[in-house]
C-alpha cells in the first residue's frame, strides 16, 4: 500500500500529537501504520468510538500481529475498573422519568406534571455531571445548556430542588442502593484519577469525545496521539467537546480523502464554508482543503439519509407506498430504535393517547397525560425533542401510524441481512463511520438561506449551528460515488456534475395533503407540475432512468422533473425500465 506524504509524517513523528482527518482519509490505516513503526514491546492503548468501531479495530489490528495493542472504549475501559472492582449493577438503558419520581418521591407541588418535569430535568442534569470533567454537580451551571424559553424558565424556578435531587439520585447510585449507569461508572472512573499503564495511548474519533474521558486521557504520562475531524463533531447534544481545539499539540493532517471523487470534495468544502456566515474572524473560518481521490463505480448499497427521525420515517412512507417492488429495506440502528424515545416512550403511545384510548398506553408518564395538548405542554417545558417529533408524526399520519410500521417492519432484514437491502434508512448520528455507493438526502438539514436569515441575531447557539453544518457535511461524505440532494441544501452557484443529482422541490410539498379522489384540470396541473406536458428528451430520458436505477422514489423523481407521479410512472414503462 503506498502511503501519502502526509500519512509519513505522522508514522514517522514523535511525542504528543493531533492529527485532523477529514471523511474517508484513512485514518485507522494511518494509525495503524503509526503502531507498526513503534517498538514492538511498546504497550499501546487505542480508544475506539464505540464498541462496532472497538470489533473492526480489535480485528485489523490481529490482522497486522499487532498483539501489543488494547483496543477499548472509554465505557470498556471504565467498566474494569469501575464496575468489575465494585460489583455494581447496571441500568443499561439508564432511568425512566417517571422511576426518578418514584425512587425521589417527587412530588407537584400542585402544578400539573411538576413532579415529571422536575424528573426529566433531573436526568439531564445528571447525565451533563456525568459526562462534565467538573469535581462536583454544584461546580456546573445547568441552564448553560438550556435555550431561552419555557424549559429554563422553570428551571430556574426551581433550580436549588434540581441540583439537590441530583446529588441525592448521584449518591444513591455511588453506595449501590441503585442500579448505576453507564454515564456514571464513566464518572466514578474520570473522578478516580487512574494511571493507565500503556506507553502510546491513540484516542479516535476525538471530536466527539465527552470532557470525562477527556480529562482522563490528558493526564496520563504516556505519548498521546488524538485523532478526528473539527467539522464531524455532532454530538454536542451528549455534551461532547471538540477535544482537537482543546488539546494543545502537534497539528497533522489528512487531507486526501479515498471514499469520493474531487466532485463530493467540491461540495463538503462549499458546505463547510456556511461556517463564515456565523463564525466572525474565528480560526475555524480557515478553508479546510479536502482532495478526493475516490474511484467508486458500483452502486450495491444505497441510502436515505435523514436530519432527524421524524424526516426519516416520513422518506421510509414514501418509499415503501411508492415503490410497489421493493422486498427488503433496513435501518441502522434497528427499526424500532425510530419508533421509541430514549425515556421508553412509544410511538403508539402517543397514538393511544391521541385517540384517548387511555388503557392501551403502556409508559407512565404519557398515561399521566390527558391528551396531546398537555403533552405538549410537558415538551415545551423540558425541551424533550423525541417526545415532540412523536407528536407531529402522529399529528401528520395518525391511525394510519400502525400499517405503515407494519409494512415497513415487514420489509426491515436483520443486523446479518444487511446486505439484501435495496435501501438502507439511516439519520446522520446512526450512520457515523459508514459509507455507501449512492446517498440521497433527505430535505430537512440546515440550509445556507436559513443561515443567512439568522446571522444577525444576537442570541443565536454557534456551536450548535455549527453542528447543524456539521451534520450536512457528515451526510454528504457517505458517499463512495453518487448523491441526490435536495435544490434548498446545495451552495448556490455550484458547477453542474455528474455525480450530484440535483432533487427539486416544490414550496409546499412538506405540509401539502394531496386528496388522490380529486380530478385536477390541464391549468392546475400546470400550476403545480411545471413541466408536466413538456416533450421528454433523450437527456430526460437518461436522466430518469439514473434516478430510476438509483431507486429514487417516484415522488421525488416527479418533484425533480416537474411532472405528475402518473406521467413518471408512464414514462418508465416507457422506457421498459421496469
Amino acid at each position: 500500500m503506498k502511503l501519502t506524504k502526509e500519512q509519513i509524517e505522522i508514522i514517522n513523528s514523535t511525542g504528543n500529537i493531533k492529527i485532523n482527518a477529514v471523511a474517508g482519509s484513512g485514518k485507522t490505516t494511518t494509525i495503524i501504520e503509526y503502531a507498526k513503526a513503534k517498538v514492538r514491546d511498546s504497550k499501546i492503548l487505542y480508544l475506539a468510538f464505540n464498541k462496532s468501531v472497538k470489533l473492526e479495530a480489535v480485528k485489523r489490528f490481529a490482522n497486522e500481529c499487532l498483539y501489543n495493542v488494547q483496543v477499548e472504549t472509554a465505557h470498556s475501559l471504565a467498566y474494569k475498573h469501575i464496575v468489575m472492582q465494585n460489583n455494581y449493577k447496571i441500568r443499561s438503558l439508564g432511568y425512566k422519568t417517571n422511576e426518578i419520581v418514584e425512587l425521589l418521591g417527587l412530588e407537584g407541588n400542585g402544578e400539573k406534571h411538576n413532579e415529571y418535569i422536575l424528573a426529566n430535568h433531573i436526568n439531564k442534569l445528571i447525565a451533563y455531571y456525568c459526562n462534565s470533567d467538573k469535581q462536583k454537580v454544584k461546580d456546573l451551571n445547568y441552564t448553560d445548556i438550556l435555550p431561552e424559553g419555557k424549559a429554563k424558565e422553570f428551571v430556574l424556578n426551581f433550580y436549588d430542588y434540581i441540583q439537590n435531587q441530583a446529588r441525592l439520585f448521584l449518591n444513591k447510585m455511588n453506595k449501590g442502593e441503585i442500579e448505576i449507569t453507564h454515564d456514571f461508572y464513566l464518572k466514578k472512573f474520570q473522578l478516580s484519577n487512574p494511571q493507565l499503564n500503556f506507553d502510546y495511548i491513540l484516542f479516535d474519533e476525538g471530536q466527539d469525545a465527552s470532557p470525562a474521558m477527556l480529562d482522563v486521557f490528558f493526564k496520563q504520562n504516556a505519548t498521546k496521539v488524538i485523532v478526528g475531524d473539527t467539522h464531524q463533531q455532532i454530538y454536542g447534544w451528549r455534551f461532547a467537546v471538540n477535544s482537537l481545539e482543546k488539546a494543545q499539540f502537534k497539528t497533522f493532517y489528512l487531507s486526501t480523502s479515498f471514499r469520493f471523487s474531487q466532485d463530493i470534495a467540491d461540495l463538503a468544502m462549499e458546505i463547510l464554508q456556511w461556517k463564515n456566515h456565523i463564525n466572525h474572524d474565528q480560526a475555524e473560518n480557515q478553508v479546510t482543503i479536502i482532495k478526493g481521490k475516490g474511484i467508486g463505480k458500483e452502486y450495491k448499497t444505497k441510502a436515505i439519509l435523514a436530519r432527524t427521525n421524524l424526516g426519516l420515517l416520513v422518506k421510509a412512507i414514501e418509499y415503501v407506498t411508492e415503490t410497489k417492488n421493493v422486498k427488503h429495506i433496513y435501518f441502522e440502528g434497528n427499526i424500532n430504535s425510530y419508533t421509541y424515545a430514549d425515556d421508553g416512550a412509544s410511538l403508539y403511545d402517543v397514538l393511544n393517547l391521541h385517540n384517548g384510548k387511555y388503557h392501551l398506553i403502556k409508559d407512565k408518564l404519557i398515561k399521566e397525560m390527558k391528551n396531546l395538548e398537555e403533552l405538549e405542554i410537558y415538551i415545551n417545558k423540558t425541551e424533550d425533542i423525541q417526545l415532540g417529533i412523536m407528536v407531529e408524526i402522529i399529528r401528520e399520519y395518525g391511525n394510519k401510524i400502525p400499517d405503515i410500521i407494519k409494512t415497513i417492519k415487514n420489509k426491515h432484514v436483520e443486523n446479518n441481512e444487511k446486505e439484501k437491502a435495496e435501501m438502507i434508512f439511516s439519520t446522520v448520528h446512526r450512520c457515523k463511520g459508514m459509507e455507501y455507493d449512492t446517498v440521497q438526502l433527505v430535505n430537512d438539514f440546515v440550509t445556507e438561506e436559513k443561515l443567512k436569515k439568522i446571522k444577525e441575531k444576537s442570541d443565536m447557539n454557534l456551536s450548535q449551528l455549527n453542528e447543524e453544518i456539521n451534520l450536512l457535511y457528515v451526510a454528504i461524505t457517505r458517499t463512495k460515488n453518487n448523491i441526490h440532494i435536495p435544490k434548498p441544501l446545495l451552495p448556490s452557484k455550484f458547477p453542474n456534475s455528474s455525480k450530484i443529482q440535483i432533487i427539486k422541490v416544490l414550496p409546499s410539498e412538506e405540509k401539502k395533503i394531496i386528496n388522490k379522489d380529486k380530478t385536477y384540470s390541464v391549468n392546475e396541473v400546470r400550476e403545480t407540475h411545471k413541466g408536466a406536458y413538456k416533450q421528454w428528451t433523450k437527456e430526460l430520458d437518461r436522466e430518469l432512468s439514473t434516478m430510476y436505477y438509483d431507486d429514487i422514489n417516484v415522488q421525488d423523481m416527479a418533484k425533480h422533473f416537474g411532472r405528475t407521479k402518473g406521467s413518471i410512472i408512464s414514462r418508465i414503462q416507457k422506457l421498459e425500465l421496469e
